[in-house]
């Protein structure tokens, strides 16, 4: 038993040869049986081999592949030799490893399903397919892109007329010139009046540089097709709106609105439009003259509110140019508007806040217009004859808190009490005489009512937060 065991371990282990039974089988052990004697040279030996598992594979030694029917042979004949029991090991192993479907589940997965190879594609809810249209006729070349078209041309320069008002002096010069290049025919100019006009009438506070550029574009376009210029063009679309004035002041308040929009912007062109007469002297357009008074006489026709404000802010914007043209014609048209006016304060029933826009209104024509005077020159400037001769003189205060300037009679007097004041309580009244502590953040709350925003203001507020939030939402 020792010479089994006294050599190095895998010692005898021989490498099987190619026509061996198999690369598995080795003789683990040789058992000579002899006869009686021991040694009979006759006598047949008798192998015997201890079969037992092969062993294990290493770790890192791929899982054996079968390529072809040798392979296949040699498996059977391992198989012969593995011991019982290690098919089932190997089966149940496998078996716990990858578990096998049964057939029938698998068809019935199949006949329920509603999976198709031919479906369509499956797009998201939002999902916008995108074209790229910078190849055409699939070649590599990119395509050339059209050029703009006049409208959007226009919406542009608009938009940025409006975004930015004052690049009006530096950029009307390049858009007239784009404008000449663009405008060739009657059609375009018919256009181009049209979208100028949508703009000063729908989009707020653009009414003023929309007469401006009509005013420029209509000594500075060379178009001129027999169906008459841009000028005469723009009167004519003007025209059409102010046909229906009658019926616009009673409709509902969103065409009040538009044709509100539409008497401001008139104002506002009549103020800006220029027209060369015979003797080259530049004049105002007459008959928007005689278009403002009949829109007035429509407004007040139908005395609501809207319609009240919109003349209230026509009149404080060309009221003053309106007198004086009528005055130089020997006209009274004005003193009939403001006589209406009182009128409509004491009868019609319209809001308290529109009674007093109103009233306001006819001080503000009292006072011509809220315009001052010329002054005297400065070397013969005295309290006399020039108004604003004391405008730049501090204001000083007395002990009771009555203010004072040098325009008063008794100046002298107060100041010198003003001094003896400061000079008796150095440290406690300020340099023109006044408490430290008699500000108006230290008055009574009693007129805080007066504080209210007038109706006008507050609808230009209005006006300028939706234009905001629009603004914001683009």
């Amino acid at each position: 038993m020792t010479e089994n065991f006294d050599r190095a371990p895998g010692a005898g282990r021989n490498r099987a040869k190619p026509n061996s039974p198999g690369l598995g089988e080795q003789a683990i052990g040789r058992i000579l049986v002899s006869g009686a004697g021991g040694a009979s040279g006759d006598a047949q030996p008798k192998q015997c081999f201890f079969q037992q598992e092969p062993l294990r594979q290493p770790r890192t030694s791929p899982p054996p592949v079968v390529e072809n029917s040798a392979s296949a042979v040699s498996d059977s004949r391992r198989a012969a030799r593995t011991p019982p029991g290690a098919h089932e090991k190997h089966s149940a192993h496998n078996s716990n490893s990858a578990p096998r479907v049964n057939p029938q589940v698998a068809d019935a997965l199949l006949a329920d399903s509603r999976l198709s190879a031919t479906a369509p594609e499956f797009y998201p809810a939002n999902y916008s397919s995108y074209t790229d249209t910078s190849f055409e006729d699939g070649s590599d070349s990119f395509s050339i892109q059209s050029e703009p078209t006049l409208s959007e041309f226009v919406q542009d320069f608009l938009s940025h007329l409006n975004d930015s008002p004052g690049a009006f002096e530096t950029d009307i010069e390049h858009i007239t010139a784009m404008l000449n290049g663009w405008v060739t025919t009657d059609e375009m100019l018919h256009e181009l009046v049209e979208l100028i006009y949508q703009q000063s009438t729908l989009v707020p506070n653009f009414s003023y540089t929309g007469a401006r550029l009509c005013n420029y574009l209509s000594h500075h376009l060379t178009m001129s097709p027999p169906s008459g210029n841009f000028r005469k063009l723009l009167l004519l679309r003007c025209q059409t709106e102010f046909d229906k004035r009658e019926q616009a002041v009673k409709e509902d308040e969103a065409t009040r609105k538009r044709f509100h929009s539409f008497v401001l912007f008139l104002g506002e062109l009549y103020l800006n439009l220029e027209i060369k007469g015979s003797n080259g002297q530049m004049n105002r357009a007459e008959i928007l003259l005689t278009g403002l008074r009949d829109l007035m006489n429509a407004l007040f026709s139908n005395p609501v509110d809207g319609n009240l404000i919109c003349a209230v802010k026509l009149l404080k914007l060309t009221g003053s140019v309106l007198e004086d043209a009528w005055k130089e014609k020997g006209k009274s048209d004005m003193d009939e508007l403001i006589q209406r006016i009182e009128n409509i304060v004491l009868d019609a029933s319209c809001s308290r806040d529109v009674k007093q826009m109103l009233l306001r209104l006819v001080e503000l024509r009292s006072s011509n217009w809220g315009r001052v005077q010329a002054a005297a020159a400065c070397s013969e400037a005295t309290p006399e004859n020039d108004p604003n001769y004391f405008m730049n003189e501090p204001t000083f205060y007395t002990a009771d808190g009555v203010p004072f300037t040098a325009a008063d009679p008794d100046y002298s007097e107060k100041y010198q009490e003003m001094l003896d004041r400061e000079d008796l309580f150095p440290d406690f009244y300020e340099e023109n005489g006044t408490h430290p502590y008699s500000g108006d953040a230290y008055l009574d709350d009693d007129d805080d009512d007066d504080d209210e925003m007038d109706p006008e203001i507050e609808e230009a507020y209005e006006k300028f937060c939706l234009e905001s939030e629009k603004k914001r939402k683009q």
